[in-house]
């Protein structure tokens, strides 16, 4: 089992930035990719981005120039710098892992909330 625990979330302005953690824990050595999630209120769950064991990103097009997804392997986290905020990435924020490239996630944090104010 991995257990993935976010955080760093909070209430923050248009412009703003904030930093996503997630820790991971548990049986990591089977742990391949990881990523982040969002959902909105009223809104099905989607992917913002995403990290290899090597270190290669890929980004949703809503996000992409503005967020950067970065893991130290050393300390068992992925991080989300997320620059230039807008209301719209207001959302629960979700850490996902798996355990290769092709695979589905199973593993998931509980959540952190990212509220940006107009």
């Amino acid at each position: 089992q991995v257990q993935l625990v976010e955080s760093g979330g909070g209430l923050v302005q248009a412009g703003d930035s904030l930093r996503l953690s997630c820790a991971a824990s548990g049986s990591i050595v089977s742990i391949s990719g990881m990523g982040w999630y969002r959902q909105a209120p009223g809104k099905q769950r989607e992917w913002v981005a995403a990290i290899t064991s090597g270190g290669r990103s890929n980004y949703a097009d809503s996000v992409k120039g503005r967020f950067t997804i970065s893991r130290d392997n050393a300390k068992n986290t992925v991080y989300l710098q997320m620059n230039s905020l807008k209301p719209e990435d207001t959302a629960v924020y979700y850490c996902a892992a798996r355990r290769g490239p092709l695979q589905p996630y199973e593993y998931w944090g509980q959540g952190t909330q990212v509220t940006v104010s107009s």
